[in-house]
């Protein structure tokens, strides 16, 4: 209860501030819970999308001081879809110089999707600042698993939408329908991105729904110029078509830097964008962590019992971390 007798909400941020990272970037950054509690960060998906106020819902704000930021050119954080400087490397050095400046030594790491591939990157590439790994819907950023979940997978679980996918490009683009997707989301005429965008975003949307209120694209909303752009298509487009700025199977070789990193991997049974076979291909690199899966869930963290469980993965660090 807050001085005046009011109830005041504990997943109001501690802080926020705009951090300059260099190169013409500033993040927002903001933290909750407790100023002395165990130190998380929370990495949003996209690449893109930022953070959102349901995700400091995801630590107890008695225990956790969790940190929550906007990727470069994602969220608050400006230039609003910025590339240039762009880079899983930059975005790397910016959770060090964030870590820095709130004078956090180690944290939990906590990611979903594209959120998990940055914890997997940051936590191979500095072991020693993660106390402990929380990842769902397992995203290792390679080319294979985008072309089975827009390409193989897209096709089987929903062949209508596979081919309202496919149409929205010209038919000679159609044989790479993902580099065809991504250059046109890139090219500056809104003629030409704007469709596009909007059909990618729409895909994108309903696989990650394990009970979408639609199969299908709508193409009248998709060829309308007044259709607002989510930003996520030009993040990822960018992101993808240089394959997300990592070696060809990065995450996986270097899965050996995890080994003393213990981790907890929160999976969909039915989650089209980030099947449950790659979580396991990282559990067989990484034998500190263990898989929940949660049934009748897809990809989304909303999805019945995502949420929960990824609550309970999170939780279930407090008590190692709290006597380290």
């Amino acid at each position: 209860m807050a001085p005046d007798g009011s109830y005041s909400d504990p997943f109001t941020p501690l802080t926020t501030m705009m951090l300059p990272v260099g190169d013409g970037h500033a993040l927002y950054v903001e933290t909750i819970g407790r100023a002395d509690g165990i130190p998380a960060v929370y990495l949003h998906g996209g690449p893109g999308s930022g953070c959102q106020p349901s995700h400091r819902r995801l630590f107890d704000p008695g225990q956790f001081r969790a940190v929550l930021f906007d990727q470069r050119g994602a969220g608050r954080s400006t230039p609003r879809r910025g590339r240039t400087a762009n880079t899983t490397a930059h975005l790397i050095a910016d959770m060090e110089l964030i870590r820095q400046t709130l004078g956090i030594d180690k944290w939990l790491v906590v990611g979903g999707s594209w959120g998990a591939t940055l914890a997997l990157a940051y936590a191979e590439a500095h072991p020693e600042r993660v106390s402990g790994l929380v990842l769902r819907a397992t995203f290792l950023g390679t080319r294979a698993e985008l072309e089975w979940a827009f390409g193989t997978g897209l096709a089987t679980t929903y062949p209508g939408l596979y081919q309202d996918f496919l149409s929205v490009l010209p038919e000679g683009e159609r044989a790479q329908p993902l580099d065809a997707y991504w250059r046109r989301i890139l090219d500056p005429d809104p003629v030409i991105h704007g469709p596009a965008a909007r059909a990618w975003n729409d895909t994108e949307r309903i696989l990650s729904e394990v009970a979408p209120a639609a199969s299908r694209l709508n193409f009248e909303s998709i060829g309308n110029p007044a259709t607002p752009l989510a930003s996520s298509p030009f993040m990822e487009a960018y992101y993808f078509s240089h394959d997300c700025f990592m070696e060809p199977g990065q995450l996986l070789k270097s899965a050996g830097n995890l080994a003393e990193i213990p981790g907890k991997i929160v999976q969909g049974r039915f989650d089209l964008l980030c099947p449950p076979a790659t979580s396991f291909a990282l559990a067989q690199k990484w034998p500190g962590c263990e898989i929940r899966v949660v049934e009748r869930a897809g990809h989304s963290l909303g999805d019945p019992g995502v949420t929960e469980a990824v609550v309970a993965a999170i939780g279930a660090f407090v008590g190692p971390l709290s006597s380290a």
